[in-house]
């Protein structure tokens, strides 16, 4: 079972389901040019497509144009359903930065025929994590910043009090629909400058003490 690292103890916790928010950042919808959306948009990840900075990406073949996202992603340390607002930041235990990878001429030909999409997201490789932090480490989840650099060349920089919905919205949302259980994982948007990754390429995140570096190679 996939697991990541909760610092500074070192405990492994078990990944269970991987919730995504897409279209959270006003700056990428109009990269994307994307609508949008009155509520968060929400897809998944198979807990399989996780990995830490031990390995590498690999690029998968049915694929010519894989994106990086990066983002902040949420460990889910307590169980809880219609989880109002203000009781959100009980049900997270730890704060990573993450890379939300898109096959993007997959996502789009999929789309336009109105077909789900897992495939561009859900590959092998796909969700890729540092370790986590607990969350008081973050005294405000509306003020972290996080960034990639690829080969040594910032490409983005994100900033959480420019997402449309807040970690309390998105945890509120979420928990409206299914129960949110422990070890569950929350990837929050992805500000823009997403872009293509190719063979060889190094990514460097960062957000506070936290950081990751993950290589590129063909699957």
């Amino acid at each position: 079972m996939p697991s990541i690292n909760l610092l500074p103890d070192h405990p492994r916790v078990d990944v269970g389901t991987i919730y995504c928010i897409g279209r959270n950042y006003i700056k990428h919808i109009q990269e994307l040019e994307n609508e949008v959306n009155a509520e968060p948009v929400l897809f998944l990840k198979p807990a399989a497509s996780l990995i830490t900075q031990h390995r590498e990406i690999e690029l998968p073949a049915f694929s010519a144009d894989v994106h990086h996202e990066t983002e902040m992603v949420l460990l889910v340390g307590r169980e809880g359903r219609n989880v109002a607002e203000e009781h959100a930041l009980h049900h997270i235990a730890g704060v990573g930065v993450g890379l939300d990878l898109t096959a993007r001429d997959t996502q789009t030909a999929l789309r336009d025929k109105g077909l789900p999409w897992t495939v561009s997201k859900g590959f092998e490789t796909a969700a890729c994590v540092s370790d986590f932090l607990p969350r008081q480490s973050f005294p405000d989840l509306s003020d972290v910043r996080f960034a990639l650099q690829v080969n040594g060349v910032q490409r983005q920089e994100g900033d959480t009090s420019l997402m449309i919905f807040s970690v309390p919205r998105i945890v509120a949302f979420i928990s409206s629909i299914v129960t949110l259980l422990p070890g569950d994982l929350i990837f929050t948007g992805t500000p823009h400058g997403v872009a293509a990754i190719a063979p060889g390429d190094r990514l460097d995140l960062t957000m506070g003490e936290l950081s990751a570096t993950f290589t590129v190679r063909h699957a």
